[in-house]
């Protein structure tokens, strides 16, 4: 039996049409990108264009006016986008978990409203993660009943694509000490968002600090977090292999394009022609292993999404934790995969290449750089361990919900 109380329907999108809809807006983000990196401009302009073309409605359902896309699809587009600019890719990524948690909340006038703003162009930005040192467990942040409405106070880091954004998605606890999450505007009063993020990758994510003083929420606009989609840690672990997997891509095509271009070769070279070296075009074949490898297994994760989803909208309720499982096995060992291959093909492509490639101007190792800082949002050095003891011990690998304190963005 079907499924007909959320906006969760059958994907009716096809890839390659949405590729060609979208290819022409993702090489004119590709323009400049070194540019950006280099000086820290931030891409207002490149992610206003993918918006504008329905980017952020690509999982809407076409009955409800969006794009139809399955997440296979979603996340492939996302790569696609990554491999022009990972930091725009970046960006995407609150807003889409925010647009996949509207589609399996109930139908609502309060839910309609939510997908015609999402229709509309309005964008979503993220705040989850406690400033201080502080962790979901212990979080400080402060979501209180006043009259008809909420009060938000706190202080949050790593709010990614805040400054891009129309709409903040941030979490606290509310007067009981349950956990929830409130949308609140940028630009309302009481909200600042800081530009104080240091990190040498994803530069211009607009990764930095966001503070909450008294700031107003309607009560439409708050939600218990508990009630947020079910494979929420794994949509954000995904979308960020998604961002790796264009990384991986990048790396290989700027390699290539640096090797065609060298006129003298090493010394110990096979070859006075270094395209013609058969050690160097060893280190270019395998890197296109990399590109290989990590395609495949984001796919793979991704289909795994969309088997929980089909399970929703058959009603499977009794398989609904084993699907759970099975994509949280299937996402961390693409997490796995996926880092591996970004890794080696960021930093092994140097091998095939002079030592006028580390020249700040051709700006190969921003690929390293944002590889290494997405690699570390959730580490993997858990990750192996956790499947080794479900494989063996059959022990439950699924993070705990956000009100225990765990789980949320990616675990």
């Amino acid at each position: 039996m079907t499924e007909h109380n959320t906006y969760l329907r059958p994907a009716t999108a096809d890839l390659e049409q949405l590729r060609e809809r979208f290819a022409p807006i993702i090489e004119r983000v590709a323009e400049g990108n070194l540019e950006r990196e280099r000086k820290r401009i931030f891409p207002y302009e490149q992610v206003r264009w993918l918006n504008d073309a329905g980017f952020g409605t690509v999982r809407i359902p076409v009955e409800f006016g969006g794009l139809g896309a399955s997440l296979e699809q979603a996340f492939a587009l996302l790569a696609d986008v990554a491999t022009a600019d990972p930091n725009v890719a970046h960006v995407f990524r609150n807003h889409l978990a925010f647009v996949e948690d509207r589609l399996n909340a109930p139908v609502s006038a309060v839910n309609d409203a939510w997908i015609k703003r999402f229709l509309n162009g309005e964008f979503v930005g993220g705040g989850w993660t406690e400033a201080n040192g502080l962790t979901q467990a212990n979080m400080a942040t402060r979501i209180t009943a006043a009259d008809d409405h909420y009060r938000l106070t706190g202080s949050k880091f790593y709010a990614t694509g805040s400054l891009f954004a129309d709409w903040l998605d941030v979490i606290g606890r509310g007067d009981d000490g349950e956990l929830l999450t409130a949308l609140v505007r940028r630009n309302a009063d009481g909200v600042t968002l800081i530009d104080d993020w240091t990190g040498f990758g994803q530069r211009t994510t607009a990764s930095g600090s966001a503070r909450y003083e008294a700031v107003r929420v309607e009560r439409e606009d708050v939600f218990p977090a508990a009630e947020r989609f079910s494979y929420q840690p794994h949509f954000y672990q995904n979308a960020i292999l998604a961002v790796l997997t264009g990384i991986t891509r990048a790396a290989f095509r700027d390699g290539n394009t640096t090797l065609s271009q060298r006129k003298r070769n090493f010394p110990q070279g096979l070859d006075p022609n270094p395209t013609a070296d058969a050690q160097l075009l060893a280190v270019v074949g395998r890197i296109s292993v990399d590109v290989f490898t990590a395609d495949a297994a984001l796919a793979a994760a991704s289909r795994s999404l969309d088997h929980v989803v089909a399970g929703r909208l058959t009603g499977d309720a009794a398989g609904a934790r084993r699907r759970l499982v099975e994509a949280w096995v299937a996402v961390s060992q693409a997490q796995l995969t996926i880092i591996d291959a970004a890794l080696h093909a960021t930093t092994a492509i140097f091998d095939a290449l002079g030592a006028s490639s580390v020249a700040e101007e051709k700006g190969l190792d921003r690929h390293w750089r944002n590889a290494r800082t997405l690699a570390s949002h959730n580490p993997t050095v858990y990750k192996a361990r956790i499947l080794g003891d479900w494989f063996i011990n059959g022990t439950d690998p699924v993070p705990s919900v956000v009100t225990t304190g765990h789980g949320g963005q990616g675990n």
